[in-house]
């Protein structure tokens, strides 16, 4: 299997980078967090894990090895397959399903596009002993520093399957958060809790 890819970024989609490695372009499966840190042009270093499939064979791509490992765990519960496992380390932070999963937080789990109050019951009871508790003070993920995070979490909205319309109003209602340094992961998430509300 392939553990990690490290390469030139040789282009970036909604929803996937291409890293060229050895004169081959791997298209690498991300989340939009993962993506808004990457640049065009740039060295870039990302954990994977593999998918293979009778019909496919699919890298995803981590901002981290705890991400990737949250992603490979969650797919242990029954009816978790790798797109919902990607849509949850999306929508919450490792130590976030850590902490919904720990506190049977059944309304946590259920912002995640896909996941509906039985699922989340499922996950919860399958995973209590195998995701491990929080750490302590772990730090969030920054994004960049100015308006680009308006696109980047409104294409990872679309990349998700929400309609561009529903994409725009939830950016708007998340905009007064931003701050003068945008957490693009996080406001990602507040999105989608807003749309999971509506």
């Amino acid at each position: 299997m392939i553990a990690f890819v490290r390469g030139r970024v040789a282009g970036l989609t909604v929803s996937s980078a291409i890293l060229e490695v050895g004169g081959v372009g791997l298209e690498v499966m991300c989340t939009p967090g993962t993506l808004a840190d990457l640049r065009t042009g740039q060295e870039a270093t990302l954990p994977t894990s593999m998918v293979v499939r009778e019909d496919s064979m699919t890298l995803f791509g981590f901002a981290d090895d705890d991400e990737k490992q949250t992603f490979e765990l969650v797919q242990t519960a029954s009816g978790v397959g790798p797109k919902l496992a990607q849509a949850m380390v999306a929508c919450l932070t490792p130590d976030d399903l850590r902490r919904a999963v720990a506190a049977d937080d059944v309304k946590t789990l259920t912002r995640v596009p896909g996941i509906g109050q039985k699922g989340a019951q499922r996950i919860i009871l399958e995973l209590k002993d195998r995701l491990g508790s929080p750490s302590v003070g772990a730090p969030s993920p920054s994004g960049p520093t100015d308006e680009p995070w308006r696109g980047q979490v409104h294409q990872g909205l679309v990349g998700l399957g929400w309609s561009t319309r529903d994409a725009e109003k939830a950016v708007e209602a998340v905009a007064p958060d931003a701050g003068e340094t945008p957490d693009v992961a996080a406001l990602l998430r507040a999105a989608l809790r807003s749309l999971s509300k509506a």
